[in-house]
């Protein structure tokens, strides 16, 4: 990787130099590029339902799909390259799907007739949305190239990508984007003339995010490891902070989906951390739910283990034990005890108890149904764990397993759960600990309610099979 000097920078247009001096910070600075947009389709929408005297329940339906679709498409999102003719498939594709559901839903109710259905005012509207789009887009990249709206930017990697997108933003200010500086940590003594300053190492980066309120980050070709970054950036995701990446082989990547462009270079915008999902709060309600169904309708069971448990193992049914969760907290984690250790050292350092001769025949059935864990709902009803997520670990292996292994530390960015994508692959009890870490990493940055709905009834399954 070089860096833009000399013959290089020389070939770059004069133009006016980067301004680092923010404005004064704003919701509606931030994101009032969506929020035109979307206001303006709803205006218009709803001028037109009024100028075609189509005031009516089907308009209404209409216009819900429409928004709809444009939100699932994309189109709503804040994007660099506003360009009408690039949207125009999307948003025509989108309009018919709200057309045909709107004829849909009205045969369904015995209300379609076709000398009755509104072409010529649906035509006619179609024209309009594309023609106020069209203004739109012209509205938001001069209220961006005036610094009115836009976001404050860090790039990550001073090489020739980095600098190169530094002179294209330069050049394109329409873009919303507002460099700030870079962050790098390139060799000592080497000679490069940047076009921003160089903020400090890509180790600093949650803390030069927070310093320069930084809603943006670009990560461009550094000059470290890719792999060293993937922890850096992991410990971004509690920021309210937007990043994307130079794809590898960046020549060779179309511009589709979730990727956007800076000049002649392609970006992948990162997946939005689980936590600020706007259905994360739904996965608690979720918890609580279910924990306190489970708990009423499984009483008589919880009961019957607890009075074996007693009888056959004696006083203490309930084992606690301390655990990491979430951010590294502890808490104290509960299941029916299958073997009583010498003392506290034991139980916090002694990996495995499978073999161990004192447990029990009640204890063996306890741990291979996995029924020793079903006190844990009480956890995860006061909070301190969920239904699904990375089992919970002790605080002895913990400081172990980070010092050996890659991002084992990144699975405590979710709350802890009671079963888990690697468990759910068989890495559970004595496995692999690297691949828990990776499946479980995994899970967090691809999840979803759904995933956890999949993970749930394959623990089912499991658990039905007398897998464990």
């Amino acid at each position: 990787m070089g860096t833009l000097t000399g013959q290089a920078a020389a070939d770059t247009p004069e133009v006016p130099a980067i301004e680092t001096a923010a404005p004064t910070r704003g919701y509606l600075r931030r994101n009032g590029g969506p929020l035109l947009l979307l206001t303006f389709d709803i205006l218009t929408l709803a001028v037109m339902a009024l100028v075609t005297s189509q005031w009516r329940l089907s308009t209404l339906v209409f216009a819900v799909i429409f928004v709809a679709g444009l939100a699932q498409g994309g189109l709503y999102r804040s994007r660099f390259t506003l360009s009408i003719l690039n949207d125009l498939p999307a948003i025509s594709g989108r309009f018919l799907m709200a057309a045909g559901l709107t004829l849909l839903a009205l045969d369904l109710l015995g209300k379609y007739d076709v000398g009755g259905v509104p072409l010529l005012a649906w035509g006619v509207t179609f024209v309009v949305i594309i023609a106020v789009r069209t203004l739109s887009y012209a509205f938001i990249r001069y209220m961006r190239s005036r610094r009115f709206l836009g976001k404050r930017m860090l790039i990550v990697g001073c090489g020739l990508v980095g600098t190169s997108i530094a002179f294209a933003l330069r050049r394109e200010r329409a873009c919303g984007l507002e460099p700030i500086g870079f962050i790098d940590s390139p060799p000592e003594g080497m000679d490069y003339d940047l076009p921003l300053p160089l903020l400090g190492p890509t180790e600093e980066l949650p803390e030069l995010i927070r310093k320069h309120d930084a809603e943006y980050v670009l990560i461009a070709y550094t000059h470290q490891p890719g792999s060293d970054l993937v922890g850096i950036i992991r410990e971004c995701d509690r920021l309210p902070t937007s990043i994307a990446v130079v794809p590898r082989l960046f020549e060779l990547t179309p511009v589709k989906g979730n990727t956007d462009a800076i000049s002649d270079i392609p970006l992948v915008l990162l997946r939005r951390p689980a936590f600020r999902s706007p259905l994360w709060p739904l996965k608690r309600v979720t918890d609580i739910l279910i924990s306190g169904l489970a708990l009423v309708v499984l009483s008589p069971l919880l009961l019957m283990l607890a009075i074996v448990d007693r009888i056959v193992d004696g006083p203490q049914v309930i084992f606690r034990q301390e655990r990491i969760g979430i951010d590294g907290r502890t808490f104290e984690l509960y299941k029916f005890r299958s073997l009583r250790p010498v003392d506290e050292t034991e139980s916090q350092t002694n990996w495995n108890i499978k073999h161990d001769d004192r447990v029990s025949w009640f204890g063996k059935l306890l741990r291979k149904s996995s029924l020793d864990e079903l006190p844990q709902l009480f956890n995860i009803l006061r909070g301190d764990m969920s239904i699904v997520g990375p089992r919970p670990e002790r605080p002895h292996f913990v400081e172990q397993f980070e010092k050996l292994y890659p991002y084992y530390g990144s699975r405590s960015r979710v709350p802890c759960g009671l079963t888990g994508w690697a468990q759910i692959h068989g890495l559970r009890g004595d496995t692999s600990i690297a691949g828990r870490a990776r499946y479980d990493n995994f899970y967090i940055e691809n999840w979803s309610l759904w995933l956890d709905f999949k993970i749930v009834l394959r623990t089912v399954s499991s658990l039905t099979r007398g897998s464990g």
